[in-house]
């Protein structure tokens, strides 16, 4: 056996013993005993037992994505002898469920992180570290919109709202008097690590490693000690760079175990990028700004003015700040006419009108470019979801690229931003980003998202997201549609 093969019967020799160590104890049979003797033999059968092992839970439910949910704790022997069904109806083994994906998966980095499933957080800031850094962090602006939020709810609920930074480090940690000191038992409290490679499975260490909301209930924690707690938390990002600047969460008993906890948690997260965006720098004197999605003539915001442009002039400045180092007269034409009869002297008269419309100095030629930089909406969304902030570039993506446009060079932009957006909705997976594009007035008729919302909306919530994806895919049926009608959403 190779030493790749080796190391991955020992990690999962070892994610078997993790999820052994979360078993109930019970008094040892002679058997047991004469199995521990066997040393080797033993770990040899747990290994290849671990894919069955992964999980034994009861109580589960639905989570937000629509898979099982291991529930309290896992399963004792009674309910191993009892057997029973997954809420799709497979069959599994008596008493044994698989851990959701998401679990799993953060199990397997905990055990190659070498965490204990015994002990508290590590405290790593004093409070005099604590304080300096909280002052200096970003997140700081956002946390009057968090407490306003949450403060109230997580008192009223006996629950904990907290917030950390991008390594797990908690910067601040409220809520319930008694549910506060409960938590000092674990180390939940502000300046202790709870990034997943320090605890393991928990929601806001491992909503920062994957960089998607996470609600991790009572026994997904990978800890024994965070056993009898739920929480749910989302990442919060920086509405300009889209990085990861920290994680808000909410912590409490088994009350939180429920779809609307992760939605409400997300939404709190979504806020305090708004807010943070609300404060951001002001842009630099002379910058200028195009606003081009979800409207068929641009607006560009420069030196304190704001100037409607026309749908020609909006097809030209979207080209040019897309392609920074500039296009030839030849490559322009192509780019933003159809017929293929229009003449250079036609493109050169819309150049000269922009060009008076801007200042002598704003539009170069040969190429043909845009003296400084450009901020654009388009390039924004872009941005962020390369860096996989979906949730912030959902909330900017206020719809399609000058719909419409026809000029080719638009029409190819307009399409790769809105792959992307719906390739990253559906590949998150959140049905409120989800719900949020359907509604909207360019993906009504969306049924690949539809199908994607389908498959993650809880089941309460699914008859109304069902009967309207039956009806798109009988319009589809019959030809009626495509992925997408055409027609052109705009906003004024």
């Amino acid at each position: 056996m190779s030493a790749t093969g080796r190391d991955d019967l020992d990690e999962e020799a070892e994610l078997s013993d993790a999820w052994v160590a979360a078993e109930p104890r019970t008094e040892r049979t002679p058997a047991e005993d004469r199995g521990q003797e066997d040393g080797p033999r033993r770990r040899a059968d747990r290994t290849a037992a671990s894919g069955r092992r992964s999980a034994t839970t009861r109580g589960a439910g639905v989570g937000t994505d629509g898979e099982s949910v291991p529930g309290d704790r896992p399963a004792s022997g009674g309910e191993a002898e009892s057997g029973r069904e997954t809420e799709s109806g497979r069959e599994t083994d008596p008493g044994i469920r698989e851990a959701r994906p998401l679990v799993a998966a953060s199990w397997r980095r905990s055990v190659r992180a070498r965490v204990s499933p015994d002990g508290a957080a590590p405290v790593e800031l004093d409070e005099d570290e604590l304080a300096a850094y909280r002052e200096e962090h970003p997140l700081s602006a956002a946390m009057p919109v968090i407490r306003e939020l949450m403060g109230a709810y997580a008192t009223d609920g006996e629950h904990l709202l907290a917030v950390c930074d991008a390594a797990g480090r908690m910067l601040w940690v409220e809520g319930h008097p008694g549910t506060l000191r409960k938590a000092r038992g674990m180390n939940f409290v502000a300046g202790a690590r709870w990034s997943e490679a320090a605890v393991g499975t928990n929601a806001p260490g491992t909503a920062l490693a994957v960089d998607r909301p996470v609600q991790v209930v009572a026994s997904e924690h990978f800890r024994r000690p965070v056993r009898a707690w739920t929480c749910a938390a989302a990442p919060v990002h920086d509405p300009l760079s889209g990085r990861v600047l920290g994680a808000v969460d909410i912590t409490g008993g088994e009350r939180l175990a429920h779809p609307h906890s992760l939605g409400f948690v997300q939404a709190v997260a979504r806020a305090a990028e708004s807010q943070l965006a609300l404060l951001g720098p002001v842009p630099e004197p002379g910058r200028l700004r195009l606003s081009a999605l979800g409207r068929d003539e641009a607006v560009l915001s420069v030196g304190g003015r704001r100037m409607r442009l026309s749908r020609r002039h909006s097809e030209i400045l979207v080209v040019l700040a897309h392609r920074p180092e500039g296009v030839s007269g030849d490559e322009l034409l192509t780019l933003l006419y159809e017929d293929e009869s229009v003449t250079p002297v036609t493109l050169r008269a819309e150049l000269s009108r922009l060009r008076a419309l801007l200042g002598p100095d704003a539009l170069r030629s040969r190429p043909y470019r845009l003296a400084g930089a450009v901020d654009t909406d388009f390039a924004t969304v872009d941005r962020r979801l390369a860096s996989g902030a979906v949730a912030a570039a959902a909330g900017d993506y206020t719809g399609p690229l000058l719909p419409a446009s026809a000029a080719p060079g638009v029409v190819r932009l307009r399409e790769r931003l809105a792959d992307r957006m719906r390739a990253a909705l559906v590949d998150r997976g959140d049905p409120g980003l989800l719900a949020d594009w359907v509604y909207s007035a360019w993906g009504e008729d969306d049924v690949v998202v539809w199908r994607a919302l389908c498959a993650a909306v809880p089941a309460n919530l699914l008859p109304p997201v069902r009967a309207r994806l039956d009806s798109l895919e009988a319009e589809l049926s019959a030809g009626a549609t495509g992925l997408q009608r055409t027609g052109h959403h705009t906003r004024a």
